[in-house]
């Protein structure tokens, strides 16, 4: 049985293993990388131990939740994506982060139509959002090349928006 998610042309996704901890700390413990992300700080070696048990009960509970995007040709872990409820929220949200060092390569533009895909036919999701920080252009890109449209702008408590995407499966309304 194969461990493959899904697949890109240069990509496999796949579950969390043991030995993508390393990999996980190194991108989401950069402060470029993590500027818009969340509170906009990296996240400690333990906040990432902590998010690795949060997925494997997400698998158990769910079905689904973060997974690694390795690349087919050399079996590296060159980012993270999946499928989310940030804070208990209702709808899925998509969430990714890739390596710095692979960044303006459209590896994030591969995976995340494969990833909403996935969502639609292996979970039946009909809407899946993604949030982003008004100033995070090549995020926007990267939703809006993927199908997702603009739906929502929240105002945070500092005064940022935050713009909402959306996607609806096909025939959803």
């Amino acid at each position: 049985m194969s461990e493959s998610l899904f697949e890109t042309k240069r990509l496999v996704c796949r579950r969390w293993k043991p030995q993508d901890f390393e990999p996980l700390c190194a991108v989401y413990s950069d402060p470029v990388a993590m500027r818009w992300v969340g509170d906009g700080r990296p996240i400690t070696r333990a906040q990432c131990e902590e998010w690795f048990h949060v997925t494997e009960a997400n698998y158990t509970t769910r079905g689904y939740g973060m997974f690694a995007l390795v690349e087919r040709t050399s079996g590296q872990v060159v980012g993270f994506c999946g499928l989310v409820h940030p804070g208990g929220q209702l709808e899925p949200e998509i969430k990714y982060a890739i390596v710095q060092s692979r960044w303006g390569g459209g590896l994030a533009g591969e995976a995340i139509p494969a990833l909403l895909a996935y969502g639609g036919s292996e979970h039946g999701m009909r809407r899946i959002i993604a949030t982003v920080a008004s100033q995070n252009v090549a995020s926007q890109r990267v939703l809006a090349k993927a199908g997702m449209v603009l739906q929502d702008r929240r105002k945070n408590e500092d005064g940022s928006i935050t713009r909402v995407y959306e996607w609806l499966a096909p025939g959803a309304a």
